[in-house]
């Protein structure tokens, strides 16, 4: 078997790529959510439990592309107990969600915004950056809404599509930059 060096060369194309992979993936996962209209059914509780096991994927896909990663493997772990935690809030209703959901939000957002900062140097880091600090706001205004009259879970649609906005800008931006730039 042949190990391959993860060099700034190797990594930018292999983010590029995952990156492309998470905003199409956040975008059709959106859709699907925002078509269940908020309430907890079969799709949307499958769907609610799949975004947090995708995340742990594509961490996975990430380590294994760029060297271990303290704050990847945090960010599994983390997403591997935000999927048990969002199946059993299920049961109890959107506001249980929108709190598990939030407290995920916030501590997936620190990791991201930590993880990008260590690799600016790479180019195309800067929207990952200001997606962590957006989830983190995101994750208390959930936590926040979860009190409502109404909560909906087609708020965390919408974080999706913003994540996936986000991810598409960071994968245009690693393609047109040569490796070793600051962005």
């Amino acid at each position: 078997m042949t190990t391959i060096e993860a060099t700034p060369h190797t990594i930018a194309p292999a983010l590029r790529r995952l990156y492309f992979a998470r905003a199409a993936f956040a975008i059709v996962w959106a859709g699907l959510m925002f078509a269940t209209k908020s309430h907890l059914g079969p799709i949307s509780v499958a769907l609610i439990v799949l975004y947090p096991l995708f995340d742990v994927a594509a961490a996975v896909v990430d380590t294994r592309s760029t060297g271990p990663s303290r704050g990847l493997y945090v960010n599994m772990a983390i997403s591997l107990l935000a999927a048990i935690g969002l199946a059993i809030a299920c049961s109890s209703g959107v506001p249980a969600v929108l709190r598990v959901w939030g407290a995920w939000a916030v501590v997936a957002g620190l990791i991201q915004l930590i993880v990008g900062a260590g690799r600016r140097k790479l180019g195309g880091q800067w929207p990952m950056i200001l997606s962590g600090g957006i989830s983190v706001l995101a994750g208390l205004s959930f936590i926040a809404g979860a009190s409502a009259d109404n909560p909906k879970l087609t708020n965390v649609a919408g974080y999706a599509v913003l994540g996936g906005i986000f991810f598409l800008i960071s994968a245009i931006r690693l393609g047109r930059q040569q490796p070793g730039a600051v962005s």
